[in-house]
């Protein structure tokens, strides 16, 4: 059981880290929503905006002026986020193939793989958190821009949704606390098995038994 849940826990944290980094780099977190515009298909992304012509399938992309330069709050937020979960689940994901029981690193101390599995699952938790608060934070900043303009009868010819980037964004950080979660799972189960059923008589009691019958002979 052990040894299923932490392939099936690093099957799921590779998969989930590749969704963030695909989500990160990727230019689909808003995209229009207008059904009126038929002619070209616009993308928002954390570092660029993309036109695709819809006739000729001729994509132009204009980035942004620069990292540093004034972006709305939810892109600043978003990329911080989003690069430090990358990070961390890059950590996660390599202290979690030296602590595999199939990996010979360690073999023979197999309290140091126990925890760094334990390990591996603690930074995953929190790079799935913060991955997850980027990802809803933009989702929800794109929902409310998009209800306020409406409510006022704004119309500025391009209306945005949050695209499938955002979604491949929560998808990435609730597979990487899933796979947390059975990290945890995995350390109780092992925690549980080294536990000794029956307590083992140390010399030390035996030697203090033996003193005890024996003087209660001599009475």
């Amino acid at each position: 059981m052990r040894a299923a849940l932490q392939m099936t826990a690093f099957g799921l944290a590779l998969v989930s880290t590749l969704f963030l980094l695909l989500a990160t780099c990727t230019d689909c977190w808003m995209v229009n929503a207008d059904d009126s515009l038929e002619v070209s298909h616009k993308c928002r992304g954390l570092w660029r905006e993309c036109v695709t012509n819809m006739q000729d399938g001729v994509r132009t992309c204009d980035q942004y002026d620069s990292i540093l330069a004034d972006h709305p709050v939810k892109i600043v937020v978003t990329r911080t986020l989003l690069i430090t979960a990358d990070l961390l689940a890059g950590l996660a994901l390599a202290m979690l193939l030296l602590g595999l029981d199939c990996i010979k690193f360690l073999k023979e101390d197999p309290t140091v793989k126990l925890k760094m599995c334990d390990g591996a699952g603690g930074i995953l938790g929190i790079g799935s958190i913060l991955g997850l608060v980027g990802s809803v934070w933009y989702a929800v900043d794109v929902y409310v821009e998009r209800a306020m303009l409406v409510a006022h009868n704004v119309f500025l010819g391009v209306h945005y949704d949050f695209g499938w980037s955002c979604w491949l964004g929560m998808a990435g950080s609730m597979g990487c606390l899933v796979a947390s979660v059975l990290l945890s799972r995995c350390l109780c189960a092992c925690t549980g098995q080294s536990a000794p059923s029956h307590p083992i008589r140390t010399p030390c009691v035996r030697t203090a038994t033996s003193k005890m019958y024996a003087m209660d002979s001599r009475v």
